[in-house]
């Protein structure tokens, strides 16, 4: 049997690939499983892992959470695994990257805001379609959602279910940027590679003080920075030295 999540690691980029391609990667309690196996291993490796895309394979990034399988019965190994699955990937010590093409609706714009930046293609369709079910959220959409866009376009999202299109989800902070669907990839990549250029060690501390200091007020998180910085990092001083030299 196919993978349904497929990891390809290169150069310090892991690149995680939802594999379900014919069921437009709906979101099926066994890719979660197989989406935190690799999600936990990554969060193991930053020796060898400095950033990481999370993509969709074929023509969406992923329709959402799997209505089929919610019919059907399957369940998760425990109540709250996706929305915990979606913790671990916003804590990864890794930069993590969304690309989004075609759909992404629900349970998967959930998925794309646990990724702390968003590459959105031409062909992107975003989406809380939570009240045409007659489901509420639980993985973190009423948290993450205002968190990135601002509370009045979140209420205004949620409420009616409405689909942005890439190019307004780049206008509105949903995404960093859009670009058309063939430069997806290559834009993305190119982005992490970006990002790999740096020092991991600051990508890391960067990640880890302002994901931790939304916790708290200005003052509070200025506080926390100041006593939490991990400060020089062991490339530091081999850094200085190539720019001097």
């Amino acid at each position: 049997m196919a993978p349904l999540v497929i990891r390809e690691d290169d150069n310090g980029l892991a690149i995680l690939t939802l594999n379900r391609p014919e069921a437009l990667n709906a979101l099926s309690p066994a890719l979660f499983v197989e989406l935190r196996a690799h999600i936990d291993a990554i969060a193991a490796s930053t020796d060898s892992i400095g950033c990481v895309i999370l993509c969709g394979k074929g023509r969406s990034f992923s329709a959402g959470n799997d209505l089929k399988a919610i019919q059907s019965g399957d369940v998760a190994p425990s109540r709250h695994f996706q929305a915990e699955t979606l913790d671990a990937i916003e804590q990864l010590p890794q930069p993590v990257i969304a690309a989004v093409q075609g759909h992404c609706y629900t349970g998967s714009l959930e998925l794309a805001l646990a990724c702390d930046l968003m590459v959105a293609s031409d062909s992107a369709k975003f989406a809380d379609t939570h009240g045409k079910w007659g489901m509420s959220p639980t993985w973190g959409m009423s948290q993450r959602l205002p968190r990135r866009i601002g509370l009045l376009p979140a209420k205004e999202m949620m409420f009616s279910g409405r689909v942005v299109s890439g190019s307004e989800a780049a206008s509105m902070g949903l995404a960093n940027r859009c670009v058309p669907d063939a430069d997806l990839m290559s834009t993305t990549i190119a982005m992490a590679r970006g990002f790999l250029e740096n020092s991991w060690f600051t990508l890391r501390a960067d990640k880890m003080l302002v994901n931790r200091g939304l916790d708290y007020t200005l003052s509070a998180g200025l506080e926390f920075e100041r006593e939490n910085s991990p400060g020089r990092g062991p490339d530091m001083a081999e850094r200085l030295k190539r720019f001097g030299g």
